[in-house]
């Protein structure tokens, strides 16, 4: 695929948006390993390139393991997920794919083990990781 457009230089205060978004959940309760998680994963499900590269890179810098990036897609069929991220990854995977809507057990039992707030956060984390997809994808841009 080719870069399409820089929507940056086309567009500039719609992603100066994004980039805002992105300063607001840089400030929120989420943790580095959470907000990677959720970028891997749902970048995984968009078919991102840009964002996967991107994403795993800072996963690694973060101290994530090779282990747990390069077996992300089966989480559910590891031991090496916590509770807690394996509702984040659930949540993660059923806002990405809304079409098919995010289950009561998801959303409570994201809720249980992470509280309201939190959940409220990794909502807002799985939307702007969907956005970037969208916008890399749509605009061809390409990991370096």
């Amino acid at each position: 695929m080719e870069n399409r457009m820089n929507l940056f230089k086309v567009e500039t205060e719609g992603y100066n948006t994004m980039l805002a978004f992105e300063k607001y959940l840089a400030a929120t309760e989420l943790t580095k390993t959470h907000k990677e998680l959720i970028k891997i994963r749902a970048s995984q499900i968009n078919g991102c390139a840009f964002c996967l590269d991107m994403h795993t890179k800072d996963a690694l810098k973060y101290g994530e393991t090779q282990q747990r990036i390069f077996t992300l897609s089966a989480w559910r069929d590891t031991p090496f997920f916590t509770k807690e991220e394996q509702a984040i990854l659930a949540l993660t995977e059923e806002v990405t794919q809304i079409s098919n809507h995010v289950s009561d057990k998801t959303y409570s039992d994201a809720v249980t083990l992470l509280g309201e707030k939190y959940v409220a956060q990794v909502i807002m984390a799985i939307i702007a990781i969907n956005g970037w997809n969208r916008i890399a994808i749509t605009t061809g841009m390409q990991p370096e």
